[in-house]
Formats: structure tokens, sequence, C-alpha cells
């Protein structure tokens, strides 16, 4: 069965520590490959001051073509609307085929939204869900996850939690250093500090916004695109 790892965000930009951690997870889950799927227009955020799909699209294509384990899809780019996990695990799945097992990969302080989350029991039946979160975190409550998938899920979805190491970079603070005209070197990796530059993204700083939104193994070869 091939076990492929599906790690979404909107990527504004892709940063070092979301290499980091997809590899991490790819080898602690012994993944075949992790695809990186750019969001388009995610529900639980407000997309009003992304950057264009196609420059993030472009920076994680930069950011990944070394690894012959990560491949990029722009499934949810292509798709109208706001951009539901359950759709892209569903068409993935499709995609693969049925010897496909889909890992999807979540940041650790993503699991209390996860209720909120579209169809939630539908997408922990499809997928394993896998939290990622740093050492020395607080365990997350398991109360409401558990009234949202159910008990047994909730405690097997929280028992797949994997630790990897501490590094506190967001992209948050990069977008505010290329607007205050800093260095952003080490954070990113160098060819998309280098297109950032060129493209003059992120040099103004967005307006913050007045209303919340509800809501391994080896590998070998070139890399490939989902």
């Amino acid at each position: 069965m091939k076990k492929i790892g599906v790690f979404g965000g909107t990527f504004d930009p892709i940063h070092n520590a979301h290499l980091l951690l997809a590899e991490q997870a790819r080898e602690a889950l012994d993944l075949e490959r992790v695809i990186f799927v750019p969001a388009k227009a995610p529900p639980h955020k407000r997309a009003g001051g992304l950057a264009p799909a196609a420059n993030r699209l472009h920076m994680v294509r930069l950011a990944t073509k070394r690894n012959p384990c990560f491949a990029v899809s722009d499934i949810e780019l292509r798709r109208r609307g706001p951009s539901y996990t359950i759709d892209t695990i569903r068409a993935l799945k499709r995609r693969h085929g049925g010897d496909a097992r889909l890992y999807f990969l979540i940041g650790g302080d993503t699991i209390g939204e996860l209720p909120s989350w579209r169809s939630i029991r539908t997408l922990a039946k499809l997928c394993e869900i896998v939290p990622l979160t740093r050492p020395g975190t607080l365990a997350p409550r398991m109360g409401v996850l558990a009234k949202a998938i159910g008990k047994k899920e909730a405690r097997t979805l929280l028992g797949r939690l994997i630790n990897i190491p501490l590094m506190d970079i967001s992209a948050t603070d990069i977008r505010r250093r290329v607007a205050e005209k800093r260095s952003i070197r080490y954070l990113v990796p160098e060819v998309v500090r280098e297109y950032i530059l060129r493209k003059g993204l992120y040099r103004k700083r967005a307006r913050p916004s007045r209303r919340t939104t509800a809501r391994g193994k080896s590998c070998g070869g070139k890399s490939r695109r989902a």
C-alpha cells in the first residue's frame, strides 16, 4: 500500500520550518512522498491579504524541487470557491487509487479547529489525520474533538501526534520583515528569498482585518508533481 502525506496550507510564503516539518513527518511515518497543497481561499483564514496564488504555488515548487520525496499539487488552486480539505482528500484518493493510504499533516495548534471543519467525521475515515507539534507543547484537550469525531477516533488521532524539532519561524514574521526591508535569509530557501525580492512580494503590509472569519523511506530519481 502506498503511503502518501498531504500537507496543505497557504504557504504565504513557504519557509524552512514547513520543509523541516514535512521531512520529519515523511521519515516518522515512512511515507513514499509528501504532497504540498497550496490553498486558494482557506475558510478559516482571511484570504484578502494573501499573495497571488500563482506566486505562492511557484514558491512551493521552488522550495521543494530538490527533494525527490516532495511533490506539489495545484488541485485547490484550480477549484472554484473555498478550499475544503474533505474535497481535496476525496480527489487525491481518486487520483492515487484504492491502494493509497493518505496521511493529512496538520499543526498541533490546528487540532482545536477540527470540529468546525466540513465533514470532519468523513475526513477522519478517509485519511489518517496526523498532528505535528513541538516538544514541550501542552497536549491538546480531547473533549471537543471527541464530540466531533467520536471518542475512539479522537484517541487514535491524538495517538498519532509527532513531535518535531523546535524551529520558530512564521510566515507572518517573514512578511513583516520584507515590508520593513529586513533580512529573511535562512528563514526561507534561498531560491524563495530571491523570488520574493525579484517579484516585490510583501513590500506593503496588509491592513489588519476588523472581522475574524469563522469557521521515510529513501527516494531516488527526479521530483514528481502530484
